[in-house]
Formats: structure tokens, sequence, C-alpha cells
């Protein structure tokens, strides 16, 4: 689904929490996100360690999600992805901010991470589980953290919660990118953010809807591959 609505390419992750063990997130192997099956799904601890022993290669990134769910009780479903729309905002630093309805979902504040600050230069993976724990940090009790010239790690309180924050938070920077572009950025009130968020954000609401289009949108685009 994060495939057909541009936010994941062949590269990035997603996991959930364990629904009845805290203590433990799913994520699949190490492959491309619309390659993955049922089988490809693996159970590991919040030390980033697969409960089971297995020989797959596994994302080099997982402490990201490990160190996450550690520092968030709330959290229950995390990104990580490198989407065109938001690396513009990784690479120049301008403030990433809501400007409409949908938009208010990432939240007033989205935190800058430069992983040079701690680490000085590396790969710009983020491998160690001290250089997770630094992303936890900066993403605080926020919704989003930008990656200086990296991409964006998004958190949502549940699956659909998540996919519909890191849609609307890349088609928030293409309006925003759009809005500069014409010379003039107004962004949204506190009160509109939160009022807006709130209704973003209401269980059974807008994430429900939006989770259900962005399935059959995707049934769609099966079946027109299957055709051609």
């Amino acid at each position: 689904m994060l495939v057909n609505e541009g936010v994941m390419d062949a590269f990035g992750h997603i996991s959930v929490r364990e629904p009845s063990d805290p203590g433990k997130y799913l994520m699949s192997r190490a492959c491309a996100p619309n390659l993955i099956t049922t089988e490809d799904i693996l159970e590991f601890t919040l030390e980033s360690d697969p409960v089971q022993p297995t020989k797959t290669q596994l994302f080099a990134e997982r402490v990201i999600h490990g160190e996450i769910y550690k520092a968030r009780p709330d959290v229950m479903a995390i990104v990580h992805c490198h989407p065109a729309s938001l690396l513009p905002f990784c690479i120049s630093a301008t403030p990433l901010v809501p400007v409409f309805l949908m938009g208010a979902t990432i939240g007033r504040h989205v935190p800058f991470w430069n992983q040079q600050d701690e680490f000085r230069d590396t790969a710009l993976l983020v491998v160690k589980p001290e250089e997770g724990r630094s992303l936890a940090r900066a993403l605080g009790q926020n919704s989003i953290v930008l990656m200086k010239r990296h991409g964006a790690t998004i958190i949502g309180a549940n699956l659909p919660d998540l996919v519909f924050r890191a849609v609307y938070a890349c088609r928030n920077a293409d309006a925003q990118s759009a809005a500069h572009a014409l010379g003039n950025v107004v962004a949204l009130s506190e009160g509109e953010i939160e009022r807006a968020g709130a209704l973003c954000s209401r269980a059974g609401g807008f994430s429900s809807r939006t989770w259900d289009f962005w399935r059959h949108q995707l049934d769609l685009a099966g079946n027109d591959a299957a055709e051609g």
C-alpha cells in the first residue's frame, strides 16, 4: 500500500508491535516492501534480535524500530522511508510544517536529526543501538522525525494510523514545496493543528476510510498489472 501511494520504493521497512507481547515487534526479512509475504514476517525482541534464530538476511536498520518501541510504549507501528517529497526537507533542513487539514497529522513540530552531531561521518545508515537511541530521543513525543540527507521515520498508534500519517506527511510536503514555489507558506495555527489532528486520528475516522480506499487502489493496481 505504501509503495502504491509513493511513500516507499525498493528501500525502507515497516514494523508493528506484537499485539500480545509489547516487548516484541513484527518485521519482515530484508526485501523490497511490495514483495513481502506472510512467510517473510519475523518476530524480534526490543533489542532487535530475532526471537527464532534465522539465516535469512535482516534489515540492518532494525534498531530504529526496537529503540523507538522501547522509548515510546504508545507506538504500535513504525515506518522508515525515503520518499522523494520529504527528501528536500531532509537535505535543506527547511522546517516541515502542517499546511492543510490532513497534513495536521504530522503534528506541531517535526524534529530534524543529524547523525553527524553524535557519530561524525557514517554511511548514513542507523545500524548501532546507540544510533537508534539517538534517533528515538530526537523523535521525542512527536510523530515524525526527518533524518539529514537520509529520509524519515514515522510512527503510528496502529497500522492504519501509520499509513495515513505517512501518506499525508508526503502530500503535506508536496503542498508545502509547491507553496514555497509560489512564494508564500502559511502553516496551520496551533488551534487548527490540535483540532484537525484530533479529527484525523479519531478511531474509525479518516484513517479507516483511507485504509479501505488505498486497499482498493492497490487491488486495482494489481489487476491492471495482471491484465497487462
